[in-house]
């Protein structure tokens, strides 16, 4: 009657075996199913961040362009503003020569 015994324990002990196996499935795909989601969301977030960045990057190569066109346009008013001194020191002489002379 051990054998019967034996063969009972061994097959209660295959069935709880087949359970846990099944249950670590089932908590394996739920895990597989939740990392899934949480990659998508994550591509989501990178493909936002690159398109942001790439924005930024525009945002920043217009700005250095505008940049370089305003200190051109700086350097252009001082040689501009130094003529006019030029031609008004100038002025400023030939008035005091009328005066002096």
């Amino acid at each position: 009657m051990a054998a019967p015994h034996q063969e009972f324990d061994a097959l209660a002990s295959l069935e709880e075996r087949i359970h846990k196996a099944v249950e670590l499935v089932a908590e394996l795909r739920a895990e597989n199913a939740r990392l899934r989601e949480e990659a998508e969301s994550l591509r989501g977030e990178n493909k936002a961040l690159h398109t942001s960045n790439e924005a930024a990057l525009q945002e920043a190569a217009e700005a250095r362009a505008q940049t370089e066109q305003l200190a051109g346009e700086i350097e252009a008013l001082r040689a501009e503003r130094k003529q006019v001194r030029t031609r008004i020191e100038k002025l400023l002489g030939n008035i005091d020569q009328l005066h002096t002379g």
